[in-house]
């Protein structure tokens, strides 16, 4: 789950390999980032002794990859948000979404198991993820802001912070995940090569 490569520099988005890759580093930022600044935050000036403990860290990995399915859904989303035509008819966007789903899904899979969470629940969070997704055509495009809405609880409730220190802060942590989805859509934007929009899903992403 790559996320500092996020920041350099990024070519076109032209095909469906390059569309995997954009998915994979903007939901692992939009994640990890929002763990690691919060996690500081409330440790404060104990934030170094707090990173240095062997139990915080592998919260800190277990909440990571329990959040990681989420960014996908919600960079997922903001994807087909983008790629979305008015002029779709229903079966065009069927087979959009359908095809967007396997390439979400296909992200997801390239990691093992984490340590931490266990078969059971990394499947789990894979149903979730494929549910959503498959639901993508049903209902109106969201402005990227909004597409938050629905993840912000769970995303919060994975926090490696005891809740009765973390209470208060729901608002904050909803706030960051508007902000970077709003971000995340600008710099997809950016970079979608928009003529070879209509064919990008038709490649494999291998």
């Amino acid at each position: 789950m790559p996320l500092f490569d996020v920041f350099r520099r990024r070519p076109p988005i032209r095909d469906a390999r390059g569309l995997a890759e954009f998915i994979d580093q903007n939901a692992a930022f939009m994640v990890q980032k929002g763990i690691y600044e919060y996690s500081r935050a409330r440790a404060g000036h104990y934030a170094k002794v707090l990173f240095a403990e062997p139990e915080f860290r592998e919260a800190v990995e277990i909440a990571r990859w329990r959040a990681y399915p989420l960014g996908l859904a919600m960079v997922g989303e903001i994807v087909e948000g983008v790629l979305r035509r008015d002029d779709d008819d229903p079966v065009r966007r069927a087979a959009r979404v359908g095809a967007l789903t396997d390439l979400v899904l296909s992200v997801f899979d390239r990691y093992p198991v984490p340590p931490g969470l266990g078969a059971d629940s990394w499947h789990g969070l894979r149903t979730d993820l494929a549910r959503h997704m498959g639901t993508l055509g049903a209902h109106a495009r969201k402005r990227a802001m909004d597409v938050p809405q629905p993840f912000a609880q769970a995303y919060f409730d994975a926090m490696p912070i005891f809740q009765k220190l973390r209470k208060p802060d729901f608002p904050s942590i909803t706030s960051y995940l508007r902000v970077t989805a709003c971000n995340v859509h600008d710099e997809f934007v950016k970079r979608l090569d928009t003529g070879a929009a209509p064919d990008l899903l038709r490649e494999p992403a291998a």
